[in-house]
């Protein structure tokens, strides 16, 4: 049976493009949702963007004929938009302002087409999804490439293999990969593999894979690790896939999600100190993190940008002086972080000031990215100039922003969307190694 969808407005400030993505069935969209956009087009926020854009679209889709009969789209389908005279039953309550007019849009139609087709209203606004339930009118959340946390990509495969298989890697430096090794489970490039002997629980081999300049897929072994890393070494074998890719730098892009306490920030920091001071491939670490606060905002901070910078970024320099290895007499003695600013050798910014700028040939950290859009991520990562590796950490768990959530957050969205490029890696860390207690806690609350 076709589907008329009838979208809120909450849907398009979501995603603008949603009018898109239901196929050769018909959407419609009230007149009251269009009002309500318009009352968000002159924010600077990420609504304001969103609403913005879904005013062009509709914008665009006049020039191909009157909205209110209906234009056909590329998928067969139609978008139209609809407005009604009918009100809602009694027993339901309409001075909830344009909700209550949207609500009723979905339920004339939903009464005009019974036994036709079937009328669904698409809504992230539970008490509206519910309101549409008892009069009803079907409704649902917008699910449109939505995925379970369990379901996107780790950027790990474990597979059992010939026990001569990881002697030849470890021996020759390198296997090709074959369909034998993977069956009917697809392979990305740069995904760390566990080689498993089938045959003896003892004998395993870390690789990752690699894709040839003939297209040949090889596994290669990750790097051995005989010295530490800015007096870090890995703890667990998917800390040390991490660092494997962290001081690749023929990766430039690398996604750390796990946790918290499993070593994501301070994994990256180590390595980009080590990439700018110890091997100078770099010009300097550039480390900066979205402003959100957990609970309560303080209000405006005194000072100027560094100043109201530093409480946000406590948690980078608190990373940084365990790896300077400060004790409590060294900064008695005034050493601290700001050593390695004073060198150049490391620069804190704001993610505030990002958008026009070229940043080549640095080390650029951006930690809690999981509280950015899927635009602003593509913001940051387009502005990686000549020479420049990007590292976006976070935990999909732990989101402050109120506009995404654990799927369609700009870290997910960088992972699932990258995941088969070369340029980029990806680690999923879910072995904490803060402290005991930071694990149960990560684990039980």
């Amino acid at each position: 049976m076709k589907k008329t969808f009838v979208l809120d407005t909450n849907i398009l400030l979501h995603d603008p493009g949603a009018i898109f993505h239901f196929e050769e069935n018909e959407v419609v969209i009230p007149i009251y949702v269009v009002e309500e956009i318009d009352g968000f087009k002159k924010d600077l926020s990420e609504l304001g963007r969103n609403a913005r854009q879904a005013s062009r679209q509709l914008d665009e889709l006049c020039k191909q004929g009157p909205l209110t009969e209906g234009v056909r789209t590329e998928d067969a389908g139609m978008i139209r938009v609809a407005t009604t005279e009918r009100g809602l039953p009694t027993y339901i309550t309409t001075d909830r302002g344009q909700d209550a007019k949207i609500l009723a849009v979905a339920w004339e139609l939903s009464e005009a087409k019974k036994g036709e087709e079937k009328v669904i209203l698409v809504t992230k606004d539970t008490n509206l999804r519910i309101r549409a339930n008892a009069i009803g009118v079907e409704a649902q959340d917008y699910e449109h490439d939505r995925l379970q946390m369990d379901e996107h990509y780790s950027g790990l495969a474990e597979i059992n293999v010939a026990g001569e298989i990881i002697d030849t890697l470890y021996a020759q430096g390198e296997v090709e990969c074959t369909t034998e090794m993977f069956g009917e489970e697809s392979v990305s490039p740069n995904q760390f593999l566990v080689m498993n002997d089938a045959s003896n629980d003892s004998h395993t081999g870390l690789a990752r894979v690699l894709v040839d300049e003939q297209g040949k897929v090889l596994a290669k072994p990750i790097v051995n690790l005989k010295q530490n890393v800015w007096g870090l070494r890995p703890r667990n074998r998917e800390q040390h896939f991490a660092l494997d890719a962290l001081l690749d730098d023929t990766i430039r892009l690398v996604t750390l999600v796990g946790k918290a306490g499993t070593g994501k920030t301070l994994l990256a920091i180590a390595a980009g100190l080590s990439k700018t001071t110890d091997a100078g491939v770099y010009q300097r670490c550039l480390i900066s993190r979205p402003i959100f606060p957990l609970g309560r905002d303080l209000g405006y901070l005194p000072g100027d940008v560094e100043e109201k910078l530093n409480p946000w970024m406590q948690p980078i320099f608190d990373n940084v002086e365990l790896l300077m290895g400060l004790k409590k007499e060294d900064k008695a003695r005034g050493r601290s972080y700001r050593e390695l600013i004073d060198m150049d050798v490391m620069q804190i910014e704001p993610l505030t000031y990002i958008r026009g700028r070229s940043i080549p040939n640095q080390y650029m950290i951006v930690d809690e990215a999981q509280n950015l859009t899927p635009h602003e991520v593509k913001t940051i990562v387009s502005r990686a100039g000549e020479g420049t590796k990007i590292i976006l950490t976070g935990d999909p768990y732990q989101i402050d922003n109120p506009y995404v959530d654990h799927s369609n957050n700009g870290l997910i969205h960088v992972v699932e969307r990258l995941r088969d490029q070369p340029l980029a890696a990806h680690v999923t860390l879910s072995r904490g190694e803060r402290s005991p207690l930071a694990e149960v806690a990560a684990n039980a609350l």
